[in-house]
């Protein structure tokens, strides 16, 4: 699949189901554990409602009306500073390796920037080692211990990008 007809575009309600499924199925996809990660987070059935405010954005990824994968930045709960955290950002298998990780975190962490936060988490699992790749390549650097209070007790690999 080429990525010219992808579109980065912030959420509707009508992509709710769709990107809840999309982030269900790459984490099963991954063997990642359902409790203390994104699968039982009580706002992925309604992400619209969830990223609603003015500090928080997320974004989907839509080829031709299919939701394939998404990324949304939002204040990281629980934290002294000006920080963001880069949250569920999941693409289905058809949408990588197409380059469309970098446009998405560049679209993100370009959000963040303009909001005015100084520095962006993330937590991801250590098996994930693509993304884990993808945020060192945009100038993630790792933590030795999670920062903020994110819920997701499984994930266990930390980092953190200066904006």
């Amino acid at each position: 699949m080429s990525n010219n007809n992808i579109v980065i575009r912030e959420i509707t309600s009508e992509d709710n189901s769709q990107i809840a499924q999309v982030i269900r199925e790459v984490l099963i996809e991954f063997g990642a554990p359902k409790v203390g990660t994104a699968y039982e987070d009580v706002s992925l059935d309604n992400m619209t409602e969830a990223y609603g405010n003015s500090a928080s954005v997320y974004f989907v990824l839509e080829n031709k009306g299919k939701i394939i994968g998404g990324a949304g930045i939002a204040p990281l709960e629980n934290c002294e500073g000006n920080i963001c955290e880069l949250q569920k950002m999941y693409f289905l298998p058809e949408a990588r390796g197409l380059g469309l990780g970098v446009k998405m975190m560049k679209k993100c962490l370009e959000f963040a920037k303009d909001f005015g936060y100084h520095k962006c988490y993330l937590e991801t699992l250590p098996y994930m080692t693509d993304a884990t790749k993808l945020y060192a390549k945009v100038g993630f650097e790792s933590l030795d211990k999670p920062m903020g209070n994110t819920g997701h007790f499984s994930c266990n690999v930390w980092m953190i990008k200066e904006l």
